[in-house]
């Protein structure tokens, strides 16, 4: 049995996130089940899953940076992995708040994972997530988040003592949920925000105590649990005592009523009746300054609703609903560099918004690129887009979630990239799973990707148009310019920090001293196997005079290759290459 945890160390912290993301994709499907509030689109469980598995990836990326040293990572390392993690993938409402959450835990866990820490981080966690939504309401993942926080608060005591007291409390707290905001009354179901942020808690008791709490049957509605193994309560630790205030049967008597009006019935996007929500959800990334922000607030806060903005120290996270979303995303172009930009659109059908459930597609196209530019190139071409910024893969659950915007019967996924293989692979999986047939064709580089789009044909049948945009892709050699980092040993020699690299079908080829000389001997090396075509990405910094050098130098050396270029905007390498 595995050593329990004194404190919350970088170890614990890893093992947490892996648990909530398992706790969350057991729950998924039940808590977007009963996501009634602040909009009826039942995606809470899937947004707060995604949110995590971000954290959780960038904390084992900070593992894997130690993998040949002797020691574990600092807990300040792995905390502050969690909360950036969290941040750069926050899903929705409930995901951005709980990316706030975990980002104010974070902020005192740095400074040490013991009890008294805990209890300060869990009440910094509660006062920070209500500061970044513009109107709190009570009933909500917020008003969960403050009871745990205020449970734990108390005189001095072991870890295990304050995390079964934060579960307790945030278990209380949820059941009483629907007395507190009507549209969950009227649904007869709990806070879904809040019953995810109760599934995280139940990961950190198991991380602490070795014991998850008691897991038994319980409805799509989310209703009061029944006593299982024996007489435990469901949602109550192993080995505990009641919670108080929750008699046996899990919630407070009268805390969830009988179930009335089925979930999507009645205006249940909003708190005040018949009121219909705003068209569409804007979400962002967005590098400002804290002045800007403010500014940013004020001006999205007059736009629509459900205004969350969480983050800091230059990088937020904005999440709006709202009738204009060029205006929204324009604040955000005022305010700083917004990407990552996701909007989604609300039908609005009898007073209420659902998401729009058109027939699916046929077929699509979903592509991970390396910066905004190809983003733009691509989704001109009818491919559904994921922007994987440098450093910050995306991850599994973000390539499914792209795969469903895809909304297609059939789904061809070009990752781009050898190291998501299997990242895809298991997204491909999953999306098949759910009933769409999808082909992975194992893209290696952006410059393959481009040609595999360039000969799709979703008018042919699908393993015919899988067939031939893998044979482009396969055809196309690719390459890139990077600058090393340090003095190491490559294939083409040594080379020193600053140097030039040119990459040819992932391995260092060239070692330069500049960029231009480097690309033009990169584009020898490769055109002299042959190549009818030379695709060129520049990236954000790099000048047009490059490009256009370049095209002489095909143009007088290379007879009948054509040059096309793109503009590939924020992205790793300052060049990438392809020759077909």
């Amino acid at each position: 049995m595995p050593q329990l945890p004194d404190d919350l160390d970088a170890v614990a912290v890893r093992t947490w996130c892996s648990l909530a993301l398992e706790a969350l994709g057991r729950e998924r499907a039940e808590i977007d089940a009963i996501n009634v509030y602040p909009i009826a689109d039942g995606d809470t469980g899937t947004n707060l899953y995604l949110t995590v598995e971000s954290a959780a990836a960038a904390v084992e990326a900070v593992f894997a940076a130690h993998e040949t040293g002797a020691t574990a990572p600092a807990t300040a390392d792995a905390v502050r992995a969690m909360a950036h993690g969290a941040l750069i993938g926050a899903r929705g409402n409930s995901g951005t708040i709980l990316a706030q959450l975990l980002r104010g835990m974070a902020g005192v866990l740095a400074d040490g994972g013991d009890a008294a820490h805990l209890r300060r981080a869990l009440t910094r966690a509660a006062d920070a997530a209500r500061r970044a939504v513009a109107h709190p309401v009570e009933g909500t993942v917020l008003t969960v988040a403050a009871a745990a926080a205020e449970a734990a608060e108390g005189g001095e005591s072991d870890l295990r003592t304050v995390v079964h007291a934060a579960y307790a409390g945030a278990l209380a707290a949820l059941a009483k949920t629907p007395e507190q905001l009507a549209v969950l009354g009227r649904a007869g179901v709990v806070d879904a925000g809040g019953r995810g942020l109760v599934a995280v808690l139940g990961a950190l008791v198991e991380t602490v105590t070795g014991q998850a709490p008691v897991r038994g049957p319980r409805t799509a509605h989310g209703k009061a649990p029944t006593p299982v193994d024996g007489g435990s309560v469901v949602g109550l630790p192993v080995g505990g005592t009641p919670v108080e205030g929750v008699p046996a049967g899990g919630f407070p008597a009268g805390g969830v009523p009988e179930a009335g009006a089925p979930v999507g019935e009645g205006p249940l996007d909003c708190p005040e009746d018949g009121v219909a929500g705003p068209a569409f959800e804007v979400i962002y990334l967005l590098e400002a300054g804290d002045d800007q922000v403010a500014r940013l607030r004020t001006r999205l806060d007059a736009l629509g609703d459900s205004l969350v903005v969480v983050g800091g120290d230059g990088l937020w996270h904005v999440h709006v609903h709202v009738d204009d979303a060029g205006a929204a995303v324009e604040a955000g172009v005022e305010a700083g560099r917004p990407y990552r930009i996701r909007i989604t659109h609300f039908a609005t059908e009898s007073g209420h918004d659902l998401r729009v459930q058109a027939e699916p597609a046929q077929r699509a196209v979903v592509v991970v690129v390396p910066g905004d530019g190809l983003a733009g190139l691509c989704t001109e071409a009818g491919a559904t887009t994921v922007i994987a910024r440098p450093g910050e893969p995306p991850a599994s659950g973000e390539l499914v979630d792209a795969i469903r915007r895809a909304h297609a019967r059939e789904v061809v996924l070009l990752p781009n990239d050898a190291a998501l293989r299997h990242t895809a692979a298991a997204a491909a999986e999953q999306a098949r799973t759910e009933g769409v047939r999808v082909a992975l064709v194992p893209t290696r580089a952006a410059v393959q990707g481009i040609a595999a789009l360039a000969v799709h044909e979703p008018d042919r049948g699908f393993d015919e148009d899988v067939v031939a945009m893998t044979a482009a892709a396969g055809a196309t050699r690719y390459a890139e310019l990077a600058v090393a980092e340090r003095q190491s040993w490559t294939m083409a020699g040594i080379c020193q920090a600053g140097d030039i690299l040119g990459l040819i079908d992932g391995d260092v080829a060239v070692i330069g001293a500049d960029v231009p000389a480097t690309a033009r001997t990169v584009l020898d090396r490769m055109l002299a196997a042959g190549g009818e075509l030379v695709t060129l990405v520049l990236g954000e910094d790099v000048p047009d005079s490059l490009a256009d050098a370049l095209e002489e130098h095909v143009r007088e050396g290379y007879l009948a290759v054509d040059t096309v270029v793109y503009r590939g905007g924020h992205q790793r390498a300052p060049l990438l290459i392809g020759v077909e």
